[in-house]
């Protein structure tokens, strides 16, 4: 393992300031961010606010090269994909050693070479928003704390929140030049293992799955069908007719304040929310979005 952190730490040290140019990989070169399942066809519309939040973008580029780092490898030199994402996330301006992390992060382990533990803490915040916060981390005590005392600082509770929400796995397939539609995914999809199979407004596939099985779906799609993966991920999808509508700009900006608290934390991989839009201005609401992953 230690050789292995050295080797990465020296690519990551020599990277250029060019943009690699991979024509094999099978993800998209665009940095995106996870959504759930309610929001997915809006994210192409809300990437530049997204990116213009600094915290959003950092969290999103870390999920991107540990997923690239858990598909195809952890060695760049041969991972075109995670290569390329190096090279972006040092552009712009992401740490070195964040970079480590979620290379490690991807292979299972933390940068230290310690087994990460999956962690889940329910809550409930004001006023009165059911949310989950899963995490990955190799000292589950300590990250535990340090979630529960954020919670306890922006005013909620540690409750039981998991009989609101649904967990699925989620694959979103960039659109291709081929403009395949449901109808032709579908079959090759069940096959792999898919609950159900969706397009976006922009007619990109999305792709549902048991948890379990996402990996092995995104995988079995890539090949069958030749698509490539823009992102591949565990969620908590909120039930629809329990979402808690917001109406007051003072509750949303107190939801805010503890979700940007939430990513300063390296170890929280995924932070759910069963809040709906109610009378809030469209603005006000996609931005609270951007920083849910659901």
């Amino acid at each position: 393992m230690a050789a292995f952190s050295r080797g990465i730490r020296s690519f990551v040290s020599r990277l250029p300031q060019e943009e690699l140019i991979c024509s094999r990989c099978l993800f998209s070169t665009t940095s995106t961010l996870q959504s759930g399942h309610s929001r997915w066809s809006k994210i192409k519309h809300d990437k530049g606010k997204a990116d213009a939040n600094k915290g959003s973008q950092r969290t999103s580029l870390s999920r991107e090269i540990a997923l690239a780092s858990k598909m195809y490898g952890g060695d760049p030199n041969s991972n075109p994909r995670l290569a390329s994402l190096l090279v972006s996330a040092k552009k712009a301006g992401f740490p070195k050693a964040s970079m480590e992390a979620a290379i490690a992060r991807g292979q299972g382990k933390s940068a230290t070479g310690a087994t990460l533990e999956n962690v889940t803490l329910e809550v409930i915040m004001p006023p009165t928003v059911a949310m989950i916060i899963d995490a990955e981390t190799d000292n589950k005590a300590r990250t535990m704390m340090d979630l529960r005392h954020l919670v306890k600082v922006h005013g909620g509770s540690v409750t039981p929140t998991n009989y609101l929400f649904q967990k699925k796995g989620r694959i979103a397939f960039e659109k291709d030049e081929r403009n395949l539609g449901v109808d032709e995914v579908l079959d090759e999809a069940i096959e792999a293992g898919a609950e159900d199979v969706e397009a976006d407004e922009d007619g990109s596939i999305v792709v549902w799955t048991e948890p379990n099985k996402t990996m092995a779906a995104a995988e079995a799609l890539q090949k069958s069908l030749n698509l490539k993966v823009e992102s591949s991920d565990i969620i908590w999808d909120p039930n629809e007719d329990t979402k808690v509508p917001l109406e007051s700009q003072d509750a949303v900006k107190a939801l805010s304040a503890f979700v940007e608290a939430l990513q300063d934390n390296p170890h929280v991989q995924g932070v759910y929310a069963n809040a709906a839009q109610g009378g809030l201005a469209d603005d006000i609401w996609e931005d609270l979005q951007v920083k849910l992953d659901a």
